[in-house]
């Protein structure tokens, strides 16, 4: 009998060359469903990574499903990096469904920069 389960949330980190700025760059790709059950999952993963430095970059391309939780955790990520002044955290690829979350909660100019 055939699963109709969501697929659960995974990300894959990819380091790359250095950016045209020196800032050595390290890309998360997202996939499956960020929602309260992994959250915590990604902000694991990016936090870390922003302490570092340089430029992490987010691929939400293969994000299925956001919720509240999941848009929080990208948003309190966004925070950290901009307090800490260190790296430059970009979200890309964000889905129309995502982008329309962020406009509705008039979060598009903090994921704008």
């Amino acid at each position: 009998m055939a699963s109709n389960a969501p697929a659960p949330f995974r990300y894959e980190l990819e380091k790359s060359a250095d950016d045209s700025h020196g800032n050595k760059v390290t890309t998360v790709k997202c996939h499956g469903r960020l929602v309260t059950d992994s959250a915590g999952e990604i902000k694991d993963v990016v936090k870390p990574l922003i302490a570092e430095g340089g430029r992490i970059v987010v691929d939400l391309s293969d994000v299925s499903y956001l919720d509240s939780t999941g848009l929080g955790a990208l948003v309190s990520l966004k925070a950290t990096a901009i307090k800490q002044g260190l790296c430059i955290l970009e979200f890309v690829n964000m889905t129309p469904r995502i982008l329309e979350l962020v406009r509705i909660t008039n979060l598009a100019q903090l994921f704008s920069s």
